[in-house]
């Protein structure tokens, strides 16, 4: 969503950004002849031909305009420093090879430099230009004028984004909404102006600069035909897709032969991030096992010492793409537990099923300890090794559970389930995990290795706190 001086505003930061690479490439060379540290070459080694400046001009113009200048501008400065340090990085690679095919005596350290100096004139230049941009836009009142189409949860939603991560480049004007309910009343702190068949002259009369449709299915032919008749009209039109809960979906768009398409089941984890995930848990998975056998071994012993029964406790969970598997865990109850489940299972409230609460009669002396310190979930290692589960990821659902969930819920099921997860971190039993869905699809959405690794550094301190196990 642009102003139209955003264009310019871009064009000047990509050739400011392509004069500073420059500037930096030169202070390499001034850093190298000039810091006490490589080895000692002389003057003429350093300098470098005017060659390597033009290559660089034509690498780094190529990778910003495709990882930083982008039609859909972000509007937050963490995205933007991101995006531009992913530039630079992607930049220097590039670079690295037309060097190693052409000047292979560059130095190194110097080139070193040149990664170092160039991320930090750019993020300081993109930071002050922000900081400037911001100021002239609050002295003279310019910031971009939005108007929201529908006041339902979609809207509701889109509003509450728009002042979270671009208040200062937004200004909520309001919605309009056929609902009566929703007439005269406040969302977000922008009133709703009126109905649908005003959209066009509220947005005459408030000077309107950018129109968000936000409404369900069912008002496809409204949606039709209002985006026609904006067409006279000097406006931005945006559309907030809303169909099977669509916002909360990972989308896919797609073109077929000029057609447009949003790709509503796409999966989670792409292909290469699923085959790296599998890698990771193949490898992690395997070296518990060998490091945990004289561990397993011992916990065996001393639950066939506590109390009658298998050592494994297996049970039907639901994994990914709803598919039943059978889960292991060290047994930590009594044998006839499960007939035992109507002691414990209770309702919150609003009609939600609670099956797991402290002081369960059920658990056993070594159990309790097994569940404190989370060592009864070691045989699961099995199950990552078999495929069915992952490191991390949602935790398994017991089938009756899964039939009492709702639509959305069940969006969890898209990625393998996992032995610790989100949730877990966040509160583990403290927080039932049918009733906080939530933090699975926080997962989900923002999945990533780093993500996964996160979790698993953050399980140890979990696991030694104790916390929310039980």
């Amino acid at each position: 969503m642009h102003k139209r001086s955003d264009t310019n505003l871009a064009a000047v930061l990509l050739l400011l950004d392509l004069l500073l690479t420059e500037a930096a490439l030169y202070l390499a060379q001034v850093a190298r002849f000039g810091l006490p540290y490589g080895e000692t070459l002389a003057a003429s080694a350093i300098s470098l031909p005017l060659s390597i400046y033009a290559i660089v001009g034509v690498i780094w113009a190529g990778a910003l305009l495709a990882l930083v200048y982008q039609p859909r501008r972000t509007y937050r400065l963490g995205d933007e420093m991101y995006a531009l340090t992913l530039a630079v990085g992607v930049a220097t690679l590039l670079m690295a090879g037309a060097l190693y095919l052409s000047f292979r005596d560059v130095s190194r350290l110097l080139f070193i430099y040149f990664g170092l100096i160039d991320v930090f004139l750019l993020i300081g230049a993109h930071a002050s230009a922000r900081l400037m941009v911001r100021s002239l836009l609050g002295a003279r009142h310019e910031r971009v004028r939005a108007l929201i189409v529908g006041a339902g949860p979609v809207g509701i939603e889109v509003g509450a984004s728009l002042l979270r991560q671009a208040s200062a480049e937004f200004v909520l004007v309001g919605y309009v909404d056929d609902g009566v309910e929703n007439q005269g009343s406040e969302l977000n702190g922008a009133p709703v102006l009126g109905a649908l068949e005003e959209t066009a002259t509220l947005i005459t009369r408030h000077q309107v600069e950018e129109v968000i449709f936000a409404l369900p299915p069912r008002e496809h032919d409204k949606v039709a035909q209002l985006a026609l008749d904006l067409q006279q009209l000097p406006v931005h039109v945006w559309i907030v897709p809303d169909y099977f809960d669509l916002a909360l979906a990972r989308t896919r768009l797609a073109d077929l032969g000029g057609i447009p398409m949003v790709g509503l089941r796409e999966p989670a984890i792409d292909g290469l991030q699923h085959i790296a995930k599998r890698v990771f848990d193949l490898v992690l998975s395997l070296v518990g096992f060998v490091l945990a056998a004289p561990l397993l071994l011992l916990i065996a012993i001393l639950i066939k010492l506590d109390s009658p029964g298998p050592v494994i406790f297996k049970q039907q969970r639901v994994g990914e793409n709803c598919r039943l598997f059978w889960m292991y865990k060290f047994r930590t109850m009594v044998a006839d537990a499960d007939k035992r489940l109507a002691e414990v299972v209770k309702r919150t409230g609003d009609g939600v099923v609670v099956h797991k609460v402290k002081g369960d009669p059920r658990v056993t002396r070594i159990g309790f300890w097994l569940r404190r310190t989370s060592l009864d979930e070691l045989p699961q290692l099995f199950n990552v090794l078999k495929g069915e589960m992952s490191l991390v990821g949602p935790r398994p659902e017991m089938p009756w559970l899964v039939e009492q969930y709702k639509a959305w819920q069940r969006k969890r099921f898209s990625v393998p389930p996992g032995i610790t997860g989100w949730w877990q971190v966040n509160g583990r039993s403290d927080r039932p995990m049918h009733l906080h869905t939530e933090d699975d699809l926080y997962y989900i959405q923002n999945y990533s290795f780093f993500l996964d690794v996160h979790i698993l550094l953050k399980t140890i301190g979990t696991v030694v706190r104790g916390k929310g196990a039980y």
